[in-house]
């Protein structure tokens, strides 16, 4: 199995720490101000304000806390991402493919920094 210091350099393996890095805390920045909102949400719900069902102006309280939601699960989803990207970083496997070992190109973990799976793998992946 080829080495992540053959596949990338220092330099890189560096920038994408730090891309990672910054993306985690943009995530955490994210999910707070979701949070704020589901507090809003929740105390609205729990304050004896009725579920406007029926205005026909605006959306619902549950469908609001539904897309809250949502949206908060897709950011757990894509922290959890991030840290294990970290994590292959620290072990000494960030950039190589998780299922053929080979190199992951520099240009697809750019445009994907979570990537595990070089884009043969992927795309046999999908063709399944």
């Amino acid at each position: 199995m080829p080495s992540v210091r053959r596949s990338l350099t220092a330099a890189q393996r560096s920038e994408f720490r730090d891309a990672l890095g910054a993306r985690r805390d943009e995530v955490l920045a994210r999910q707070g101000r979701l949070d704020a909102s589901l507090s809003d949400a929740r105390e609205a719900r729990s304050g004896g304000q009725a579920d406007d069902e029926h205005d026909p102006e605006g959306p619902t309280m549950a469908a609001t806390w539904s897309q809250l939601t949502g949206l908060h699960d897709d950011l757990d989803l894509e922290l959890a991402e991030i840290d294990h990207a970290l994590a292959r970083i620290d072990a000494g496997k960030y950039g190589l493919c998780a299922k053929c070992g080979k190199p992951i190109g520099v240009a697809r973990l750019r445009a994907r920094p979570y990537a595990e799976l070089c884009i043969d793998c992927a795309r046999a992946l999908e063709a399944h």
